[in-house]
C-alpha cells in the first residue's frame, strides 16, 4: 500500500468517526441508547433550543423581498385582485411610534394572505408630504421644507421597511413629487372648467403672526392653538370648491360601501341634509327688502318673537337704525376674533351674545312687528345667515331670549306628559297649541305641511331642502403647498413701455379675470425660496416672490396665483395614482383603472369625516368626466383602534409616554411586533401598550422555530399519512385562521394557531412522528403575521422559492363538523353540570348520560322528575320536586 493510499484510509477513517460521534451525540440528547444507526429513523425531533438571531433572519428575508421584487404588483387577465390600501401617512420628524404600524400591520395580513389565495394584489405605500408642520420648521431653522420632508421620509420608510411589509415599493409617490403635483393640479382645472372650483370672498379665521386661516377647530379663545397669536374673522379672497352640488350623491352612496356605521353616520351629519322651508320676513323700513331664513320646524312659526342675521349678514348695515350703528359695530368687531365654533357652541354655560338693531320686520302670518338682533350663534356662511327666533323650542333661542328678556311662546306641547320643560325640542311626541284654530292639535307632520301651504299661498315662503354641509375653502396662504395653476392679467395705472410690476409700477390684478394654465405647461412648480416667514400680507408669502409671481406672455404681464392648495388636496386622489405611477399622459391608464376601486382601506378614526368625504367628492367629480368607472373609490373601510401608552393616554411627546418601534424590533424582531400588536385585542378597539406581554408572542414565536427546526427530510418522511384527530384538528384550524383573517380578527387566528402549535409539540413529546404536511400548514398559516421566521422555517423545511405565492391551505368541510357537543345539565334551572354528547343524541339518551353525573346526582336522588326540557345541542334541564 503506498503512503498516499495510507493517507486517505486514515482520512475515511478519521470522517467515519466523526460521523458516529454526531450521531451518538444527537441520540444522548433524545436520551435514547446509540443501537444501530438505522433506528435513528425511529427519532422524532431533536430536543434542544435552537438560538433564533431575528436580526440576522430580518435582514436577510427583507433583502430577498427586495432583491427579488417579490411583492410587484402585476395584473393578469381575467385574474381577480384585490387593492389593499393603507391611509398614508404625513412624514413627521418624530418618525414611527408603536401605534402607527398597527394599521399597516394589518393590511400588510391580508396582501399577503390574498397573494395566496391567488389574488393580484396591490399594496402601495406613499407619503402625503405638504404640510403646516415642515413650513413652520422652515420658519423656525431656515431649513427649507423639501429637505425636511425627504430626510423625514426617509426614516420612515426605513422603519416600514424593517416591519417586513409587503409593499410594493416601485409604486412609492409623495405628493410633492413633480409627477404628483402635475396631475393634482390638472384635477384642480377640471373642477375649474366644470364650474366646481371658484373664487369667492369669504369670512375667515385669520391668523396675521401665522400668516394663514385657520379653520375653526383651531382657534380657541380668540387665539390660534399653535403659538396663542390673536386670531380675527375678516373676508378674504378663497378659491372653494362647490362640493355642495354633490350632497346628495355624496348622501346616497354611503348606502352602498361597507363602511362602520359611525363613520357613515357622521357623514351624513356633516352633509346635514334637511327638509324645510324658506320663509320670508318682510322689513318695516322698506317692504321690497326681505330677510330670507330657512326652518326646518316651520310648524312653529306661531312661536316667533324676534329674527336674528349674523353680524356679517349684507342686510345688517341696511336695515340698522342711526340711533343704534355705533353699538352695533362695536359688536361686530368685539366677536371678529370668535371662530364658528366658539359662536355656535350650545350649553347653559355657553352665553349668547347681540344687540338689537333697531328696526324690526312683519311677521308672514299675523303681520306682528317682530325685533331684528344680530348675535354670535348665527353665521352668515350657515343657511341663509337669518334664523327665525322660537325660544320655547330651540335651545340657542331660549338662552338668548333668556339673557335679553324676550318673549318666549310655546306652540308645541307633549302628547305624553302634561308638563314640560321648554326649550321643549321633541318633534317625536309633540301637537301644536297656540297657534290659532287652524292649527292647534294637528301633529308636528301635518303642521308642517299646513303652514308650508300658507306661505305658497301667501307669497312668503316654499318648501326647500337644505344641507349642513358647506363649500370647501381651498386656499392657503402658505408656501408647502401645490401651487393653484391659475393667472390673472395685470392692468398699470399708467401704463408704458417700460411699466414693470417686479420693479414696483403701480398696477392692480383682475382678480375678476382668472386664467386657468395650459394644461401643457403642468406643473406649475413653486419657486425657491429661503424666506418663508407668512407675514402679514393676505395673498401668503408667494407675493413676495415676484419674479415668480410676475410673468410676461405675448407681451402682456400677468400675476400668478399665490395662494396654494391644502394638504387635503394631494390626499384626495393617491389611490388612482397608485395604480399607475409611471403615467404621463393621462390620469388613469387602463391597466391602472382594472384595480380600482381600492376593496380595503384601512386607517385612523380622525379621518371619518373631512379626508374620506373630500377624496369621494373628487372620485365622484372625475366619475361624471369618464375618467373613471366607479361611483365610490373605497368599497370597504375599516378605523384600527388606537394603541394608547402604557399610562392608558394616547401617546405623545409631551406625555413621555411614546413606544418607538425601532427599539422593539432591536431587541425581539419584527415578527413579534407584528405578532404582539394583532395579539393584543380586536383591530377596532384601543388597547394600552404593555412591553412585559411581549414575552407571550415571543414564546410562541420560539415554540414555533424550535418545533420547525426539528424537522428532518429522514425522519418526517413526506409519505407518512396525516390521519385521525390530528387531520381533524388541523383542517378546523385552517378553517378557524382563514375565517379569523377574512372577517379582520387576527387575535382570534393568532389563538387558534396557538393550541394548533402546542397540539404539535404534545404529539413531539410523546415521541411520535408529526407528518410534513403539518409542520407545512402550520408555517403557511403563521406566514402573513411572521413572515421572517415562517420564510426562514419554509426554507428548512425544503422549499426554495419564497413561500409569499404558495397556494393556501385548503380545509375539507367534512372534517370541521363537530360530531359532540358540551351542554349544560341544570336541575330546576340552574346549571349543576356539564356533559358531553353526541350532537343529535336523543334526550332519554342524554337524560341517561347526565344522571351519571355525582354533580348532576345529587340534587336529584331522592326527588321525583316532573318534567325534562331538553333543547338539542344547547341545553338539558331537569325539573324534580317530591
Amino acid at each position: 500500500m503506498s503512503l498516499y493510499d495510507i493517507k486517505i484510509s486514515i482520512r475515511l477513517l478519521i470522517l467515519l468517526a466523526i460521523i458516529e460521534m454526531i450521531f451518538t451525540f444527537r441520540n444522548l440528547i433524545n436520551n435514547q441508547l446509540p443501537n444501530h444507526l438505522s433506528n435513528y429513523k425511529r427519532f422524532k425531533t431533536i430536543k434542544i433550543r435552537m438560538n433564533y438571531d431575528h436580526k440576522v433572519i430580518d435582514y436577510k428575508w427583507q433583502k430577498y423581498w427586495e432583491d427579488n421584487e417579490t411583492f410587484k404588483s402585476k395584473r393578469r387577465p381575467g385574474h381577480p385582485k384585490k387593492y389593499i390600501l393603507d391611509m398614508f401617512p404625513y412624514p413627521s420628524g418624530s418618525g414611527l411610534h408603536v401605534g402607527h404600524p398597527e394599521g399597516y400591520t394589518a393590511t400588510d395580513i391580508m396582501s399577503r394572505f390574498y397573494r395566496m389565495l391567488d389574488y393580484d394584489v396591490l399594496h402601495p405605500m406613499g407619503w402625503d408630504a405638504f404640510g403646516l408642520p415642515a413650513e413652520q420648521h422652515a420658519i423656525n431653522t431656515g431649513t427649507h421644507p423639501a429637505i425636511t420632508t425627504y430626510q423625514n421620509i426617509a426614516t420612515f420608510k426605513r422603519q416600514l421597511k424593517s416591519l417586513g411589509f409587503s409593499y410594493d415599493w416601485s409604486r412609492e409617490i409623495a405628493t410633492t413629487d413633480d409627477d404628483y403635483v402635475k396631475w393634482t393640479q390638472w384635477i384642480f382645472l377640471q373642477l375649474y372648467k366644470k364650474g366646481l372650483a371658484e373664487q369667492s370672498e369669504v369670512s375667515v379665521n385669520w391668523c396675521p403672526a401665522l400668516g394663514t386661516v385657520l379653520a375653526n377647530e383651531e382657534v380657541i379663545n380668540g387665539l390660534s392653538e399653535r403659538g396663542n397669536h390673536p386670531v380675527v374673522r375678516t373676508p378674504l379672497r378663497q378659491w372653494i370648491f362647490k362640493i355642495t352640488q354633490y350632497a346628495d350623491k355624496l348622501e346616497e352612496g354611503l348606502v352602498n360601501i361597507q363602511w362602520p356605521e359611525g363613520t357613515r353616520t357622521a357623514q351624513k351629519q356633516w352633509i346635514g341634509r334637511s327638509e324645510g322651508a324658506t320663509i320670508y320676513f318682510t322689513s318695516e323700513l322698506d317692504n321690497k327688502i326681505d330677510i330670507e331664513v330657512f326652518t326646518t320646524r316651520p310648524d312653529t312659526i306661531m312661536g316667533v318673537s324676534y329674527v336674528v342675521l349674523a353680524p356679517e349678514h349684507p342686510l345688517v348695515n341696511q336695515l340698522t337704525s342711526d340711533l343704534q350703528k355705533s353699538i352695533v359695530n362695536e359688536y361686530i368687531v368685539k366677536i371678529s376674533s370668535k371662530s364658528d365654533l366658539e359662536r355656535t357652541s350650545v350649553g347653559k354655560d355657553k352665553g349668547k351674545s347681540g344687540v338689537f338693531i333697531g328696526s324690526y320686520v312683519y311677521h308672514p302670518l299675523t303681520n306682528e312687528k317682530l325685533p331684528i338682533y344680530i348675535a354670535d350663534y348665527v353665521l352668515a356662511n350657515y343657511g341663509t345667515g337669518a334664523v327665525m327666533a322660537v325660544p320655547a323650542h330651540d335651545e340657542r333661542d331660549y338662552i338668548f331670549a333668556t339673557i335679553y328678556n324676550l318673549p318666549i311662546k310655546q306652540v308645541i306641547t307633549s302628547t305624553t306628559s302634561e308638563s314640560i320643560d321648554l326649550p321643549y325640542t321633541d318633534d317625536d311626541k309633540g301637537i301644536i297649541t297656540n297657534s290659532g284654530d287652524d292649527l292647534n292639535g294637528l301633529s308636528i307632520t301635518e303642521g308642517k305641511e299646513k303652514v308650508i301651504n300658507k306661505l305658497i299661498d301667501l307669497k312668503k315662503g316654499d318648501k326647500k331642502i337644505s344641507y349642513k354641509l358647506r363649500d370647501w375653502i381651498f386656499s392657503r396662504q402658505r408656501y408647502w403647498g401645490e401651487p393653484i395653476p391659475i393667472y390673472f392679467p395685470i392692468d398699470f395705472n399708467e401704463e408704458t413701455a417700460d411699466s414693470n410690476p417686479i420693479t414696483g409700477s403701480p398696477h392692480v390684478i383682475r382678480y375678476d379675470q382668472p386664467i386657468p394654465v395650459d394644461e401643457s405647461e403642468l406643473p406649475l412648480k413653486l419657486p425657491d425660496m429661503t424666506d418663508f416667514q407668512p407675514g402679514d400680507d393676505p395673498q401668503g408669502c408667494l407675493a413676495r416672490a415676484t419674479e415668480w409671481r410676475y410673468f410676461q406672455k405675448n407681451g402682456k404681464w400677468y400675476a400668478r396665483e399665490t395662494n396654494t392648495m391644502p394638504q387635503w388636496a394631494g390626499s384626495c386622489w393617491y389611490y388612482l395614482r397608485f395604480t399607475d405611477t409611471k403615467s404621463s399622459d393621462s390620469l388613469l391608464s387602463s391597466e391602472g383603472a382594472s384595480w380600482l376601486p381600492v376593496d380595503l382601506y384601512v386607517g385612523g378614526q380622525e379621518h371619518a369625516v373631512l379626508h374620506l368625504l373630500y377624496a369621494r367628492f373628487w372620485h365622484k367629480v372625475l366619475y361624471d368626466l369618464k375618467i373613471v368607472d366607479h361611483e365610490e373609490p373605497f368599497i370597504k373601510l375599516v378605523h384600527q383602534g388606537m394603541i394608547l401608552g402604557t399610562d392608558g393616554e394616547k401617546m405623545s411627546k409631551s406625555r413621555g409616554n411614546v413606544i418607538n418601534p425601532d427599539d422593539i424590533v432591536n431587541e425581539y424582531g419584527a415578527d413579534i411586533l407584528r405578532l404582539y400588536e394583532m395579539f393584543m385585542g380586536p383591530l377596532e378597539a384601543s388597547k394600552p401598550w404593555q412591553t412585559s406581554q411581549l414575552s407571550g408572542v415571543l414564546r410562541f414565536r420560539d415554540r414555533v422555530y424550535n418545533l420547525i427546526k426539528s424537522y428532518d427530510p429522514v425522519v418526517h418522511s413526506e409519505s407518512i399519512e396525516l390521519q385521525g384527530q390530528l387531520l381533524i384538528e388541523m383542517n378546523k384550524t385552517i378553517k378557524k385562521v382563514t375565517e379569523a383573517i377574512e372577517s379582520l380578527s387576527f387575535n382570534t387566528a393568532i389563538s387558534s394557531l396557538m393550541i394548533f402549535t402546542n397540539s404539535l409539540i404534545s404529539i413531539s413529546n410523546n415521541n411520535e412522528i408529526i407528518p410534513k404536511k403539518a409542520l407545512d400548514t402550520l408555517v403557511l398559516l403563521l406566514s402573513p403575521f411572521s413572515p421572517h421566521v415562517c420564510e426562514e422555517l419554509w426554507n428548512h423545511l425544503g422549499y426554495k422559492e419564497t413561500l409569499a405565492y404558495h397556494p393556501w391551505p385548503i380545509y375539507d368541510p367534512k372534517l370541521c363538523i363537530d360530531t359532540t357537543i358540551k351542554i349544560a345539565v341544570q336541575v330546576n334551572g340552574k346549571v349543576r353540570s356539564t356533559i358531553d354528547i353526541d350532537i343529535d343524541m336523543e334526550e332519554s339518551n342524554a337524560l341517561d348520560i347526565a344522571l351519571q353525573e355525582s354533580t348532576v346526582k345529587k340534587w336529584v336522588d331522592g326527588l321525583v322528575i316532573k318534567k325534562v326540557v331538553y333543547v338539542k345541542g344547547k341545553i338539558l334541564n331537569i325539573l324534580v320536586g317530591k
